[in-house]
């Protein structure tokens, strides 16, 4: 069964919106490692457009420096599932995901491979809410944003982790890797 693993920054204040994290080099090749460890992405909409209008080529290409590219052509070519009941299609490598959630992602968790990983708020929350989530990473960025969106923002239960990992970055970010106590 591959496992579904979750990551994404956030600053110590708990928000979680991509323009209140600077990047840096570490912290894309960080990520990297963590894509080379999925067979395919799961998204939601707008984790979806966000990063299709960013890495898509070649979009962004000029903007964006050179030690992004290794990200940017990780997930240009890595297989996507899309969670949306909105989206009519989707290409870049990506199929929709409709119907039941849950039965949805059980099913391609029970296909054989290295994991899956899914990024965004909404989805993640909702992943959350089933169970499905076989380990989480939070990026804790070294910054106070005073904004949301937060992370987990009305979870219905309280789920208790088991820290299983710990990296410290040059920028003074922290990688925790957490697996749920079952």
């Amino acid at each position: 069964m591959r496992p579904l693993r979750y990551s994404i920054n956030v600053t110590l204040d708990g928000c979680c919106d991509h323009h209140a994290i600077i990047p840096d080099e570490e912290l894309h090749r960080h990520a990297v490692e963590n894509l080379d460890r999925a067979d395919a992405l799961l998204f939601g909409r707008v984790t979806y457009e966000m990063m299709e209008a960013a890495f898509r080529p070649p979009a962004g290409s000029e903007a964006r420096p050179d030690w992004m590219e290794p990200f940017a052509r990780t997930i240009d070519a890595a297989k996507k599932y899309v969670v949306s009941s909105t989206l009519a299609r989707v290409d870049w490598n990506a199929e929709l995901v409709r119907g039941d959630l849950e039965k949805a992602v059980q099913q391609l968790k029970r296909e054989p491979g290295k994991g899956l990983f899914v990024g965004g708020v909404k989805l993640p929350l909702a992943l959350t809410e089933m169970g499905l989530i076989d380990e989480y990473e939070f990026v804790v960025q070294p910054k106070l944003a005073g904004h949301g969106p937060t992370l987990f923002a009305g979870l219905s239960k309280h789920v208790d982790l088991k820290l299983v990992s710990r990296l410290e970055f040059g920028s003074g970010a922290v990688a925790m890797r957490y697996e749920p106590r079952r």
